[in-house]
């Protein structure tokens, strides 16, 4: 490649190959190929299509950039796995690097679905009229089918604030306060057993 530098830049909308020339900037060249797997960097470029040189494999293999200042904003140690490796890490090792795992594509379109289900629901109740009001996260201790987690008041010693299993009791008192149409994508806490 006539001492191109090339790098596989991954953000959350793919991965996009950067080239570096040691003719335009040395300097930048050598720190490219310095780069190691997950550092953190900054790059400013040109974009241009890729001739007939395309990349069937990526979506933006189409393009490339052609790297015009590179910032190294924070070096990666050896990471413990490859985010988006077919073969996953067992989840103990996943949660502790969370970050890690949320840089594979399986967890980012996970959460784009997420994300797109719950847009489609507040536009539907939207349309219909519907207010969408958040009720309190820590309320008082109420009976329903599940154990409580509760959280310690700072201010009041000794006395606990409880999760909500359900935004019931909010629901009833908005409804007895005039809100006929109130929706809300509410957090539920029930500390119970998995085979309950």
């Amino acid at each position: 490649h006539g001492g191109l530098a090339f790098i596989d830049l991954r953000d959350r909308y793919g991965v996009t190959q950067i080239v570096f020339n040691p003719d335009r900037d040395a300097d930048m060249h050598e720190l490219a190929r310095s780069l190691r797997a997950e550092d953190v960097i900054q790059v400013a470029g040109e974009v241009v299509l890729r001739d007939d040189r395309e990349n069937e494999k990526l979506a933006t293999g189409k393009i490339e950039i052609r790297a015009h200042e590179l910032k190294v904003l924070n070096k990666s140690k050896t990471p413990p796995f490859e985010p988006g490796t077919s073969e996953l890490p067992n989840e103990e090792l996943r949660l502790t690097y969370r970050f890690l795992d949320l840089r594979s594509e399986r967890l980012q379109e996970a959460l784009k679905v997420r994300h797109r289900l719950t847009k489609l629901t507040r536009d539907y109740f939207d349309e219909h009229r519907f207010l969408e009001i958040e009720t309190p996260i820590l309320g008082r201790s109420t009976p329903e089918g599940a154990r409580d987690y509760l959280v310690p008041s700072r201010v009041h010693e000794g006395s606990f604030y409880a999760l909500p299993q359900s935004p019931q009791i909010y629901k009833q008192i908005l409804m007895i306060g005039g809100y006929d149409r109130y929706m809300q994508i509410a957090r539920c806490f029930r500390d119970e057993d998995l085979r309950a």
